[in-house]
C-alpha cells in the first residue's frame, strides 16, 4: 500500500505593524503612494549624441517676395521686384489680422480654442496711427527705467546724456554734455531707409503684397486702361462718417420710392410681387453695403430684406450668415432658403449640412463660438443676418447678441430684423457709434394683413358660437363687444370659487369651438398653450375629431412613412410617434419643446402644405417661424415665467396674435382669446393689445467663457466688452458733455485754489513750503552720498 504523500502548508509572512500602518495610509490617500514621491524615485536615461541633429533647422518664415512687372499693352516682363511681405510669419496662434496664413481644413468652419480672434470692428484699429510726434517724446514718458538709478532727460532739442546726474522731478537731467541726440531725426531716417533698396523704375512700382492689385501706370496707360474698376473690397469698411454726425439715421417709409429700377436696374435678386416701400428702402442701402436695422410687425416681409441680402453675397461670391434664436427657426429658414438659393448650409449643435456653402444658417451662440474661435470663414464674409433681434430681451441668453456684435471683424455689414420696438434709435445709435458707421433704420407701423381681436365665451352646446369683436382692424377698443362678453357669462355666487376647467370640460369646450371655426371657414388655427402637458392633453382629448379628406389622409400617411423610413425598426414603435401619427391623420398636429425633432420637422412641414387644421403649440412656435394660419386662440393669457405667474406682455401678444393672417390669402386675420368662465378686465386687456412692447434693454453680463477667450489675446480686455455693451451706450453718448463737464469743474477748483487764503490759515503756506525745501535738500543729499560711496 503506497504511502501517502506529506503536504507541507506554508503560512504567509507576518506583516509588520508599520508596513500594515503604511497600507492603510496608502488605500485611504491615493496621493502618498511611492509613484508620487517623484523628489527621490526619479531616473535619468542618457541621450545618444546626434550631430547630424545640428544640420538640422526650421525654416523661417519668408519677409520677401519677388513680384512681376509686366507691359500692361504687350504682357512682357520688364522687371522682377522684390517686395515685403506684409505680417510676415502671421498665422492664427499669433495674429488678429485678416492677411494671417490661414489655419488647416478642419478648423475652416469653427475654428480652435487655440486661435486668435479676428480683430473686432468695434475695437479701434491699432495700426490706424502709428505717428510718432514730438510731443509725444515730452508727456507721459518714464525717464528712469523700473530697477535702474540713471535715465534720459527728454528735451525738445533732443535727449542728454553725461555722467553728473542732476536730480529733477521725473528723472535725472544728464547735462553739461555734448552728446545730444534728436530721437526725432533718428526716426525720420529710419523710415527714409526703408525705401533705400527698391528699384526705380517709370513703369509699375508694387509696395507690398496686400497691395499688389494696386499700381501706378503711366500716362499712355491711362488712355488704355479704365478710370475706376469695380472691384468689391470687403476688407475694408466704407461709408466712414465723422464723429460729430448722427450715427442712426431714419429712413422715411411714407413717401414711395419712385425711381427704385433707375437706381438699382439689375437686381441679384427678382421677386414675383411689388416690394413695399420699407423694403425697397432697406435694399437700396444693402447696395450701398450699409448696415440696416428693419423692425416691422410680424409677417410684415422681413424675410424679403434677408433674401436680398443672402442674393447680393451671392453674386459677389461672398459668405452670409443667417442667425436665428432658436432651432426650429434655423430649420425652417433652411428648408425656404433651399429652395430659393441652392448654395445653403446649416450648422446647429446636432449635426452639420453643407458647411463650405456661401448663405450657412446657425444660431447666434455658435456664431459667438466661431468668432472666438478665429474662423476662417470670416474673411470672406459680407453680411450678418441678425433675425429676431429683440430676444436681446431675454435674461439668460440676451448678451450673447451683444457679444457677436461687438466681435464683428469691420468689413461685415450687419441686417438686423426685429418686431416693431420703440427705442429702435437708441440702439442702431450704439451700433453705429461702435463701428463708427452709420446705422439706417427702417420702421414700418402697416400690417399687411389687419387683425380682429375676439373673446369667447362659449362652452359648448347654445354657447358655442358666443364670439364678440374688442379690437377692430383699425386698433380700436369696441366697448359694446366687451360688455356684451362679459353679459353672456352667468356671475358666479359671492361664495363660491372660480374653479379650473375639467378634462371633460376641455374636451366639450375645444369641439365646440373647432366646430364653430369650421363653419365659419377659419381654418388653419394655431392654438397657443402655455403648458406642454396641456398641449398633449387636448390632442388626446379630440380623438372623435376628423378635419382631413380621405385624400388629405392619403397624403400624410405617405409623408410620414418616407419620413420614419430613417429610423430603425424598434424606434418606430415609439409611443409618441405611435400617437403623433394617429392625431396628425386627423388633421391635430402637437409642437413644443419636448416633440422629438423629427416628429416636430415634419408637424412643421405638414402645417406649411395645409395638412395640419389645427396646431397645438407653445409660444416658441411664434418666435420668428414663418407659418401663419387664418386664426390665432389663446388658450390663456397669463403665464409661468419661472418665476411668477403673470399677464402676457405686449410685446409677447403682439408676437403670437401676429401669425394670424397668411398674406395674399386672408383679408384679415383673427385672434380669438378663450375666457373660461371668466372674462378678464379691460384695463389688463388694452394693456396687453393695445400697449407698447418693451423697450431693448442690455442684459450684458460677464460669463467665464467670454472671460477665458478673452484673456487668451493680450490685446483684448473685459474692460473693453463691458465698455461697449449696449449698457455703456448711454454713458458713450454723453461722453463730449462729460469732458465739457469735467473741464469746468477744473476751472472752478484752479480759481478757488488760487484765491489768497485768510491770516488764520497763512501760517500753513509758510510750513508747506519750508517742508517741501526741506525734503528736496534730504533726496539730493542721499542722492550724491550713494554716488560719492561708488
Amino acid at each position: 500500500m503506497p504511502k501517502p504523500k506529506k503536504t507541507f502548508h506554508v503560512e504567509p509572512p507576518p506583516i509588520l505593524p508599520d508596513i500594515e500602518e503604511q497600507l492603510r495610509e496608502y488605500i485611504v490617500c491615493t496621493e502618498r503612494l511611492p509613484i508620487h514621491e517623484y523628489e527621490r524615485n526619479q531616473e535619468f536615461w542618457p541621450r545618444k549624441r546626434d550631430i547630424t541633429s545640428l544640420f538640422e533647422w526650421t525654416d523661417s518664415p519668408l519677409c520677401s517676395t519677388l513680384r512681376i512687372s509686366r507691359d500692361p499693352l504687350t504682357g512682357k516682363i520688364l522687371d522682377f521686384i522684390e517686395v515685403p511681405i506684409k505680417g510676415a510669419g502671421a498665422n492664427a496662434r499669433n495674429s488678429m489680422s485678416l492677411s494671417r496664413a490661414p489655419g488647416p481644413p478642419t478648423e475652416t468652419v469653427r475654428g480652435s480654442n487655440s486661435n486668435f480672434p479676428f480683430w473686432p470692428g468695434s475695437f479701434p484699429d491699432p495700426l490706424a496711427d502709428l505717428s510718432l510726434k514730438e510731443e509725444d517724446l515730452t508727456s507721459e514718458l518714464l525717464t528712469v527705467a523700473p530697477g535702474l538709478d540713471r535715465g534720459l532727460y527728454f528735451k525738445s532739442d533732443g535727449v542728454t546724456v553725461t555722467d553728473e546726474p542732476e536730480v529733477v522731478e521725473s528723472g535725472f537731467n544728464l547735462k553739461n554734455s555734448d552728446a545730444i541726440v534728436n530721437i526725432i531725426d533718428l526716426i525720420n531716417q529710419e523710415k527714409n531707409m526703408i525705401d533705400i533698396w527698391q528699384t526705380p523704375t517709370n513703369t509699375t512700382k508694387f509696395t507690398s503684397e496686400e497691395n499688389y492689385d494696386t499700381f501706378t501706370t503711366t500716362a499712355e496707360e491711362e488712355e488704355v486702361l479704365p478710370k475706376e474698376a469695380p472691384v468689391l473690397k470687403i476688407t475694408q469698411p466704407s461709408h466712414i462718417v465723422k464723429k460729430d454726425t448722427q450715427w442712426a439715421v431714419m429712413l422715411d417709409c411714407s413717401k414711395p420710392v419712385t425711381d427704385f429700377c433707375e437706381r438699382i436696374p439689375e437686381m441679384a435678386h427678382k421677386y414675383k410681387f411689388e416690394l413695399d416701400t420699407f423694403q425697397k428702402q432697406a435694399i437700396l442701402q444693402l447696395e450701398k453695403h450699409n448696415h440696416v436695422f428693419v423692425a416691422a410687425h410680424t409677417s410684415a416681409g422681413k424675410t424679403v430684406v434677408a433674401e436680398y441680402a443672402i442674393a447680393l453675397s451671392l453674386k459677389h461670391m461672398t459668405r452670409t450668415i443667417y442667425t436665428s434664436p432658436i432651432k426650429a427657426l434655423s430649420n425652417q429658414k433652411y428648408r425656404d432658403f433651399r429652395h430659393t438659393f441652392k448654395d445653403v448650409g446649416l450648422i446647429t449643435g446636432d449635426f452639420q449640412i453643407n458647411q463650405t456653402a456661401g448663405c450657412l444658417i446657425m444660431t447666434t451662440e455658435i456664431l459667438r463660438s466661431m468668432l472666438f474661435n478665429g474662423s476662417d470663414v470670416t474673411r470672406d464674409l459680407e453680411f450678418v443676418i441678425f433675425d429676431e433681434v429683440h430676444y436681446i430681451n431675454d435674461k439668460e441668453r440676451g448678451h450673447v447678441w451683444e457679444q457677436v456684435l461687438i466681435l464683428l471683424p469691420a468689413h461685415v455689414t450687419v441686417v438686423l430684423l426685429s418686431a416693431t420696438v420703440p427705442n429702435t434709435i437708441e440702439f442702431a445709435d450704439w451700433l453705429g457709434r461702435m463701428y463708427q458707421k452709420r446705422v439706417y433704420v427702417v420702421r414700418t407701423l402697416e400690417r399687411p394683413v389687419p387683425l380682429q381681436h375676439y373673446l369667447y365665451t362659449g362652452t359648448g352646446g347654445s354657447t358655442k358660437n358666443n364670439r364678440f369683436l374688442v379690437l377692430n382692424e383699425t386698433n380700436t377698443w369696441v366697448q359694446d363687444g366687451y360688455k356684451k362678453a362679459s353679459e353672456s357669462i352667468p356671475p358666479l355666487a359671492p361664495s363660491a370659487i372660480q374653479k379650473k376647467f375639467t378634462p371633460q370640460q376641455e374636451k366639450t369646450l375645444w369641439s365646440a369651438l373647432v366646430d364653430h371655426l369650421k363653419r365659419n371657414d377659419l381654418l388653419p388655427v394655431v392654438a397657443f398653450t402655455f403648458s406642454r402637458a396641456k398641449c398633449d392633453m387636448n390632442a388626446k382629448n379630440l380623438g372623435s375629431l376628423d378635419l382631413t379628406t380621405s385624400k388629405e389622409k392619403s397624403k400624410i400617411h405617405s409623408f410620414f412613412e418616407d419620413c420614419v423610413k430613417s429610423l430603425k425598426e424598434p424606434d418606430r414603435r415609439i409611443p409618441q410617434i405611435l400617437m403623433m401619427q394617429e392625431i396628425l391623420k386627423r388633421g391635430i398636429g402637437v409642437h413644443h419643446s419636448g416633440v422629438l425633432p423629427i416628429i416636430k420637422e415634419m408637424v412643421e412641414m405638414l402645417f406649411q402644405n395645409g395638412l395640419v387644421k389645427l396646431l397645438f403649440a407653445t409660444e416658441t412656435f411664434a418666435m420668428g417661424v414663418n407659418m401663419p394660419a387664418r386664426t390665432v386662440i389663446f388658450d390663456s393669457v397669463r403665464k409661468h415665467d419661472g418665476r411668477e405667474l403673470r399677464n402676457l406682455l405686449p410685446a409677447e401678444y403682439i408676437q403670437m396674435a401676429g401669425r394670424a393672417g397668411r398674406r395674399g390669402s386672408d383679408k384679415e386675420g383673427t385672434v380669438i382669446i378663450l375666457c373660461k368662465g371668466k372674462v378678464p378686465s379691460s384695463l389688463e386687456l388694452k394693456d396687453m393689445m393695445m400697449g407698447k412692447p418693451n423697450q431693448l434693454k442690455s442684459q450684458f453680463r460677464l460669463t467665464y467663457g467670454m472671460v477665458l477667450s478673452l484673456l487668451r489675446v493680450e490685446r483684448l480686455s473685459v474692460e473693453g466688452m463691458m465698455s461697449r455693451s449696449f449698457r455703456e451706450a448711454d454713458h458713450a453718448r454723453r461722453m463730449d458733455t462729460i469732458r465739457e463737464d469735467l473741464v469746468k469743474v477744473e476751472k472752478n477748483l484752479e480759481k478757488e485754489c488760487s484765491r489768497e487764503l485768510s491770516e488764520y490759515l497763512q501760517p500753513l503756506i509758510k510750513f508747506f513750503d519750508r517742508a517741501n525745501e526741506y525734503l528736496e535738500s534730504r533726496k539730493q543729499s542721499l542722492v550724491r552720498r550713494k554716488y560719492d560711496r561708488k
